[in-house]
């Protein structure tokens, strides 16, 4: 398979099953979004590369159940909505977000303000896939009439939160720095 194939040369670009839609569609920007949040927790797995810590294959078998997922929420965002979604979103998706969010929550320091993006590299690279992900819901909110499947914007809302306690996970398991914000500057 060749990588290029010119055919989005004129700005144009191919949803699943071929329907040809502008490169700056709405839903283009939702899935290509999602991507980006997900590259960018695929960035923040690689600074954990020389890491040590007993949960560490565990919170990294986590992460890469949730870039499947998250390739999933693409899949449904890039399927016209005459069509069949082959990896539907479930509910169960979201509540095992929930479920992994209060299992490391509990562990962690109560917050008493908010934090600044800070401390461990891979930390706040999940900072960043966090806020990516809002911009996802955000723009998954602007297409929820053409979307048939709600949990899409239920599952990234959800997911923002869950990047959110992995990475003050991640500080924590390796001694990176929270930051809190300062009222008075």
């Amino acid at each position: 398979m060749r990588i290029y194939t010119r055919s989005g040369d004129k700005g144009t670009t191919s949803l699943i099953y071929g329907k040809r839609v502008p490169k700056n569609d709405l839903r283009v920007e939702a899935y290509g979004t999602c991507d980006e949040a997900n590259s960018m927790i695929g960035l923040a797995l690689s600074f954990l590369e020389n890491e040590k810590w007993e949960e560490k294959d565990a919170f990294l078998n986590v992460m890469h159940r949730v870039q499947t997922i998250l390739f999933h929420v693409g899949a449904e965002l890039a399927t016209p909505n005459d069509k069949e979604v082959k990896w539907k979103l479930k509910q169960e998706y979201i509540q095992e977000l929930e479920d992994q969010i209060d299992a490391w929550d509990k562990n962690l320091e109560m917050l008493h303000n908010f934090i600044l993006p800070s401390g461990h590299r891979a930390s706040s690279a999940l900072h960043t896939a966090r806020t990516i992900t809002r911009r996802a819901e955000r723009t998954a909110v602007g297409l929820e009439d053409e979307l048939p499947n709600p949990l899409v914007v239920s599952y990234l809302n959800r997911l923002s939160d869950f990047l959110f306690v992995a990475a003050r996970y991640v500080n924590q398991s390796l001694v990176g720095e929270e930051i809190p914000l300062q009222a008075d500057v």
